[in-house]
């Protein structure tokens, strides 16, 4: 936990002040010994408020601000989900004929891991850019997603295809001049809140399925292959 100063959480100045009248009032200790302690409280508490707050990405720009810190949110809870489901796959799925699923839900999870970090990084960007993308870039993108869909599942199409409107949309306004560095987040949320329901739906799917019938087999391994294009499109967005 990061040192903070008391002056900037007046609760915590209060709470250090408390323990000063506390302690020479009542404990009938000397101001001398009181004095650090009491600053001692005033900083421990400002550091936990610190702690507390929401993290902040310094972009000048408020709503932007909360949408990436949203988005952010979302990725930490989406290693938790990625990390229960990794642990339950382990322990039920334990025969030869569920290797393949086993591992793409392993590295499922090993990817997921990545992703908080990789906003990190993409939120340092922001600070320094006034777009997030050139129209090049964003057309980068929507190219390697109108490969994707070429080659692509039924499900994952309908995923590529919601992405790839975005994409043209964001295009659209990149060329007109605009800032597209919010449509861009929200992009972003969206395929991490598809990810993260399609990982449900597999873990749910886990619990229920009879894991002795290789049809239901297929078809947690159909919703793993969602879930892995799924996450390929969140890469896909916060790559450099």
């Amino acid at each position: 936990m990061k040192l903070a100063n008391p002056l900037f959480y007046p609760i915590a100045v209060l709470a250090g002040g408390i323990s000063l009248i506390v302690g020479v009032r009542f404990v009938n200790l000397p101001s001398v010994i009181m004095l650090p302690i009491a600053a001692g409280i005033a900083a421990v508490s400002a550091s936990y408020f610190k702690f507390r707050e929401p993290e902040s990405f310094n972009l000048q720009n408020p709503e932007l601000e909360r949408e990436l810190q949203t988005v952010k949110t979302s990725a930490l809870a989406l290693v938790n989900q990625a990390n229960e489901l990794r642990l339950e796959a382990k322990r039920l799925l334990t025969d030869t004929f569920h290797i393949e699923l086993l591992a793409a839900i392993e590295i499922s999870y090993d990817l997921a891991v990545e992703i908080p970090a990789k906003i990190d990084n993409l939120a340092q960007r922001l600070q320094v850019n006034n777009a997030l993308l050139s129209v090049s870039e964003l057309q980068k993108q929507l190219t390697q997603v109108q490969e994707k869909l070429q080659s692509s599942s039924d499900v994952a199409k309908q995923h590529l295809g919601q992405l790839a409107v975005s994409l043209q949309r964001n295009i659209k306004l990149a060329q007109e001049g605009q800032d597209i560095r919010l449509a861009q987040i929200v992009s972003l949320s969206t395929q991490i809140q598809d990810y993260a329901g399609v990982l449900q739906q597999l873990q749910t799917k886990l619990h229920t399925a009879d894991l002795s019938e290789s049809e239901q087999i297929d078809q947690l391994q159909l919703l793993s292959e969602e879930m892995a294009s799924l996450q390929e499109n969140v890469y896909l967005l916060v790559q450099k």
